[in-house]
């Protein structure tokens, strides 16, 4: 219910974002027109031009996120990808992993020197001192 109601907020703001801007262009619009330095015919061509220009750049800018909760839900989100889409992601998880097997690798190098390290070292025996 939660991932339903995110997606129907997130897209209601993308089309307020829309509606709001396609408002204030046609408000200056009609303040130009008025003015004379614009006829009312290049008017509503360019009110067109900018209400089509938002709307591709609403489709290339926005994208919707899911983040699944359960199990189930991540298997839909899956079965609805597209095989492009698959293939990105397993390619993403691939890096994923390479780059956590170089960190442990990383990780664990300190530990076999100190224990190399401890192995060469005399112990120092306090009575000595």
């Amino acid at each position: 219910m939660e991932l339903g109601e995110g997606i129907k907020k997130l897209l209601l703001a993308g089309i307020g974002t829309a509606a709001v801007t396609a408002e204030k262009s046609k408000e200056v619009l009609d303040e130009l027109v008025k003015k004379g330095e614009l006829t009312v015919e290049q008017g509503k061509v360019l009110n067109q031009e900018l209400k089509h220009n938002i709307k591709e750049s609403v489709k290339k800018n926005v994208n919707v996120t899911l983040k699944p909760s359960n199990p189930d839900e991540l298997k839909d989100v899956l079965n609805k990808m597209t095989p492009d889409q698959l293939a990105a992601l397993k390619e993403q998880i691939s890096q994923m992993q390479a780059k956590d097997v170089d960190a442990e690798g990383a990780k664990e190098e300190p530990e076999e020197a100190k224990e190399a390290e401890a192995e060469e070292a005399p112990a120092e025996d306090p009575e000595e001192n």
